[in-house]
C-alpha cells in the first residue's frame, strides 16, 4: 500500500504542485525560525536588561546571548532524535511536533515574570526554554529540507531546496521588523515593560498557521518507497557513522563558515554596535536590510548552483565571508553608521547566502533515503553547535580585546578557512554537473 501511495504520489508531482510545496515548506520553515530567532533579537536588545540586570551593557549583552547559544547544544539533541523518527516514521510526523514544542516555548517566554520579580528563577526559567527552543529546532531542519528535496526534480533541485532555506532569514526578519516598530514608536519604559513581549505572544497566531500549512504537506514519495521495501531497518544512525564518516566530517566543516556568518552579522554585530553607542534602531534597520536583500539572494544561488555546481557557489560564499568580515566590524567600531548596511548586505546577502541557498539540496544529495534524515540532521546540528555556538563564546574576544574587534575577526576567518578546505574536499553533487546518478533519485514525473 505504501508503495502504491508513493507511486500515486509521484504522478501528481507536477510543476504546479511543486510550486504548492515550495510555497508551504517556506512558510511552514518560516514560523519555527521565527520561534528560534527571536529570542536572539531579544537577547540583543533587552534580556540584558530585563533578566542580567547586574553587569555592565556589554557583557550583560554576552550573557544573555549565552542563554542563546544553550540552544545550540539541545540542537544535535533534536535533530538525532527527530532524524531518526524522519527515517524510521515519517519526514512530516517530525515536522508536527517539532513546530509544537517550539512555538509553545516560545510563546510561554511572552508570560514570564523578569529578575526584578522572581529573581535568578527568571534566567534559569529562560535558559531551560531556551533548550526547547534548540531541541526543537534541531529536529525540524533536517526533515523540512528532505520534505522539499525529496520532492523536487534533480535538474531545479538546489532552487526548490533554497525555498525551505529561507525560512530562516524570513523568520529572522519578522521578529527584527517587530521589534524595530516597536523601539522606534514606543518610549524606552513602555518597551521594556511589556512591548517586548508582543513579539513573543503573536507566535500563538504563527503556530496556528504553521501546523494548518505542516497537516497540508504531502509526505516525501521516497520515503513511502523505501519504508515498503525496508520495514525492518532500526538503526539509521549507526549505519551512518559506520558507512560515511567522511561525509560526516567534511559536511560539518562546511557548515562551520555559514552557522558563524548568520550568528556574526545576525546576533552578534547588533549586541557589539549597540554597545559600541551605535543607536538600536540604526542596527536593527541595516541588518533588517541585508536579510531582506538574502530573501531575494537564496533562490538565486539555489538556481545557480543547479547550473555550474554545488562546489562553486559554496566555495564562493566562503570567500565572501572571509573578506567582508575585518570591513565589516571595522565599520561598526569606526561608527561609520551611514555605510554599515552595505557592509552587512556583503557578508549576508551575498556571502552567506551562496552558502545556505544550495545547501538544502547539498546535504541532502550526501546521504541514501534510508538514512537520509539522519546524515542531513548530523551535519546540520553538529556543524551549527560547533559554528555558532562557537561564535558565540568567541564573543569574549570583543571583552578580551577591550571594545576592539580583531580577535574576533579572527576567529571568523579562521572558520572561513576551515570551510573552504572541507567545502573543496567534498565531491560534487549537482546532478547535472557531476555527469553521475542521481543519488536522490526523485521522480521523474516532477519534470513536467
Amino acid at each position: 500500500m505504501a508503495a502504491a501511495q508513493a507511486d500515486k504520489t509521484s504522478a501528481k508531482t507536477s510543476a504546479a504542485m511543486m510550486r504548492r510545496i515550495a510555497i508551504a515548506s517556506c512558510i511552514g520553515t518560516t514560523v519555527e525560525w521565527y520561534d528560534f530567532f527571536i529570542y536572539a533579537t531579544a537577547s540583543a536588545l533587552v534580556f540584558n536588561k530585563l533578566f542580567f540586570p547586574t553587569v555592565d551593557p556589554l557583557v550583560g549583552s554576552l550573557v544573555a546571548l549565552g542563554t542563546y547559544a544553550a540552544g545550540f547544544f539541545a540542537r544535535p539533541v533534536g535533530g538525532l532524535l527527530f532524524g531518526y523518527i524522519g527515517d524510521r516514521y515519517g519526514r512530516k510526523q517530525a515536522l508536527v511536533i517539532t513546530l509544537l514544542i517550539v512555538g509553545i516555548a516560545t510563546f510561554v517566554i511572552g508570560l514570564m515574570p523578569t529578575y526584578q520579580s522572581i529573581g535568578i528563577a527568571a534566567p534559569i526559567i529562560l535558559l531551560f526554554i531556551r533548550l526547547l527552543h534548540g531541541f526543537g529546532i534541531g529536529g525540524e531542519q533536517g526533515n523540512a529540507i528532505l520534505i522539499m528535496c525529496e520532492h523536487a526534480p534533480a535538474p531545479r533541485r538546489g532552487f526548490f531546496g533554497s525555498w525551505v532555506q529561507i525560512g530562516a532569514p524570513a523568520g529572522f526578519v519578522l521578529p527584527l521588523g517587530i521589534f524595530a516598530l516597536l523601539t522606534t514608536t514606543l518610549s524606552e519604559e513602555a518597551f521594556l515593560s511589556w512591548g517586548w513581549r508582543i513579539p513573543f505572544l503573536l507566535s500563538i497566531l504563527l503556530v496556528g498557521i504553521g501546523l494548518y500549512i505542516r497537516l497540508q504537506l504531502t509526505e516525501s514519495p521516497l520515503f513511502l518507497e523505501m519504508r515498503q521495501r525496508r520495514a525492518d531497518d532500526a538503526h539509521p544512525l549507526v549505519e551512518l557513522v559506520r558507512e560515511h564518516p567522511r561525509s560526516l566530517v567534511t559536511g560539518c566543516g562546511s557548515k562551520l563558515a555559514e552557522s558563524i556568518a548568520f550568528t556574526a552579522f545576525a546576533v552578534l554585530l547588533t549586541a557589539y554596535g549597540t554597545s559600541r553607542g551605535v543607536p538600536r534602531p540604526t542596527m536593527t534597520t541595516a541588518t533588517l536590510v541585508a536579510i531582506l536583500l538574502e530573501l531575494v539572494t537564496l533562490p538565486l544561488f539555489g538556481a545557480l548552483s543547479d547550473r555550474i555546481g554545488r562546489r562553486p557557489v559554496y566555495l564562493f560564499g566562503a570567500f565572501c565571508v572571509l573578506a567582508a568580515t575585518f570591513p565589516v566590524f571595522g565599520l561598526v567600531y569606526a561608527r561609520a553608521d551611514g555605510v554599515l548596511w552595505i557592509g552587512l548586505a556583503a557578508a549576508l546577502a551575498l556571502g552567506h547566502a551562496a552558502m545556505y541557498g544550495p545547501q538544502a539540496a547539498m546535504y541532502s544529495e550526501m546521504f541514501p533515503t534510508r538514512i537520509r534524515a539522519s546524515g542531513v540532521s548530523f551535519v546540520q546540528q553538529i556543524g551549527a553547535l560547533i559554528g555558532s555556538a562557537g561564535t558565540l563564546a568567541a564573543g569574549w574576544l570583543l571583552e578580551i580585546g577591550d571594545g576592539t574587534p580583531w580577535y574576533l575577526c579572527a576567529y571568523i576567518a579562521l572558520g572561513c578557512l576551515i570551510t573552504l578546505a572541507c567545502t573543496w574536499a567534498l565531491p560534487e553533487t549537482a546532478p547535472r554537473v557531476s555527469g553521475t546518478v542521481d543519488r536522490i533519485g526523485a521522480p521523474a514525473a516532477a519534470h513536467s
